[in-house]
């Protein structure tokens, strides 16, 4: 600046623009940039949906939420989401109309230990023609291992081969059937699937079998089938606690998806607890942390007692008591400290 004849007063005045703004102008580039990300992400999950939903499952692992938490929350805004089908889905979650309404297909990545190519070979394979039964399957497509089966099987994707109705046990009878070598006289020719002798999987191991298999469910949240018992206990569920007024004691219970302790926070804990109804959010002080680290830290299902700070319309339940509650066995994943 010197150089170009620029007074020494002159540049006091343009180094402290500059660095007023310097100071400004980063959080408000970033505030414009995040505010025009929530707006297009708000537009888009009103009007596109099931598009919107679908994208998210598709790119995968990113932000915050869980697949379960996402798929439950765009169920609860109405979006129709159908389950894993070998006779209907693709690798990636795909869109189809039911009924004049645009509905979410639930893709073959969510099969775990299923790899992108063996799940492309399934679908090339059914292109040409549908599977007629669970053995037409096994032999059209050989990449899948009898591991991948039984998980198809055990998730339900298979149920809908032959269009018998076929359920998860009946399905994996054929697997096993379907896994043994015949010998070169009985080879080629194909039986239908027929009806096992095994019993239904009740709702317990069908979300089990659900998580364990795909990280998630369709079906109803596993706290939905505890709702009954919740009330005779007095327990709030999450839809509840965001209208209760201020200062008011209840009673929470539901999964725990989320555990944060900011560094800002001065030792705090929030956790977000789901439910069927949608998210209860809980603060943990310092001292009620020490005193229940273990139930704060570890369980998927917690019961959390306390007080309701309901601020302008900000609903939180200021935690004095955190137990363990055994609702599923599902293995539910939590988005913990990151």
């Amino acid at each position: 600046m010197t150089e170009n004849g620029i007074t020494p007063k002159a540049q006091d005045e343009i180094v402290q623009f500059i660095t007023s703004f310097a100071l400004y102008g980063f959080p408000e580039s970033h505030s414009a940039s995040f505010a025009l990300i929530a707006y297009a992400s708000a537009f888009l999950k009103v009007r596109y949906l099931a598009a919107f939903t679908a994208a998210l499952l598709n790119n995968q692992p990113m932000g915050f939420y869980s697949p379960a938490t996402l798929v439950k929350d765009a169920q609860r805004h109405g979006l129709k989401v159908k389950p894993i089908d070998v006779t209907r889905s693709f690798w990636d979650c795909s869109l189809e109309t039911m009924d004049g309404k645009i509905v979410m297909r639930l893709g073959l990545r969510y099969v775990r230990g299923l790899q992108q190519i063996v799940a492309e070979s399934l679908v090339e394979a059914r292109q040409h023609r549908q599977f007629s039964s669970i053995e037409e399957l096994a032999r059209r497509v050989p990449e899948l291992s009898q591991r991948n089966l039984r998980m198809l099987a055990s998730i339900g994707a298979l149920n809908t081969i032959g269009g018998i109705g076929l359920h998860r046990r009946d399905a994996l009878w054929q697997v096993e059937k379907a896994g043994k070598r015949v010998g070169k006289l009985l080879e080629g020719i194909i039986e239908r699937d027929a009806i096992s002798p095994l019993t239904q999987m009740d709702t317990e191991e069908r979300l089990v079998s659900d998580y364990h298999g795909t990280g998630l469910t369709i079906g109803p949240h596993p706290m939905f089938y505890r709702r009954a018992e919740m009330r005779k206990l007095n327990f709030k569920s999450a839809a509840e606690l965001r209208v209760m007024p201020n200062g008011k004691r209840a009673i929470v219970a539901g999964a725990v998806i989320t555990r944060q302790r900011p560094g800002t926070a001065s030792g705090l804990i929030f956790l977000t607890m789901e439910d069927e109804t949608g998210y209860s959010n809980v603060i943990v002080m310092p001292h009620i942390y020490e005193k229940y680290r273990q139930a704060v830290l570890e369980p998927r299902f917690v019961r959390v007692s306390g007080t309701v700070q309901n601020q302008d319309g900000i609903v939180h339940l200021k935690a004095e008591h955190v137990e363990a509650l055994m609702v599923s066995a599902v293995q539910m994943a939590s988005h913990d400290f990151h």
